[in-house]
């Protein structure tokens, strides 16, 4: 956090040159949120650009009270959903490409990986938006319940019920489709 305050004190006094760290270290964490709210990929790098140009202008009204990560992804989904009400952009199922991220060369692992993505993208794909939201942001950018209440406007206990609801669907829809790499998930243990 240090570093990234430095960052943004660098900024600040019109060194834009060190906004270039702050777009290294989240652009990837970024576009994979947005990529998994937009389910298309021209559409995530085009609301990436834009969310990184938009929290440079706000730069200035981060405030320091909680992680500069969770503003940072509070400008990006707020911007994100303003877009979908203006667009109303079309979601598409998109096959995420595991090619550059699995380090398996054997051609049955490279297969059994991408099939277990793919059933989990679709799982996920099919819960509502604030709570395929919620998921990602705990699971897929590890952040805490109060840096995704925080992120997302909500309270810590709404946030809490929402990622209880969405694990919930998610154990219900494996049960009712049997088989499958995450049918032993819906067994309670």
């Amino acid at each position: 956090m240090e570093e990234e305050w430095q960052w943004i004190e660098d900024v600040l006094s019109g060194n834009k040159q060190a906004y270039a760290q702050i777009i290294n270290k989240y652009k990837n964490p970024l576009y994979a949120t947005i990529l998994r709210m937009t389910r298309n990929q021209q559409d995530a790098v085009d609301l990436v650009q834009e969310s990184f140009i938009k929290i440079y202008h706000q730069l200035g009204k981060f405030d320091g009270k909680g992680s500069f990560s969770s503003w940072m992804y509070r400008v990006a989904i707020n911007h994100c959903m303003d877009e979908f009400r203006k667009k109303r952009f079309k979601m598409e199922q998109v096959e995420v490409r595991e090619d550059d991220i699995v380090d398996f060369h054997h051609p049955e692992l490279i297969f059994l990986k991408k099939e277990k993505n793919r059933q989990l993208e679709k799982l996920i794909g099919g819960l509502p938006e604030d709570e395929r939201m919620i998921l990602l942001l705990r699971y897929e950018n590890e952040q805490s319940y109060s840096e995704i209440s925080e992120c997302m406007g909500l309270s810590l206990a709404t946030v809490r019920n929402k990622l209880h609801r969405a694990k919930k669907k998610l154990r219900e829809t494996i049960e009712v489709e049997k088989g499958g790499y995450f049918h032993d998930l819906s067994i309670e243990r």
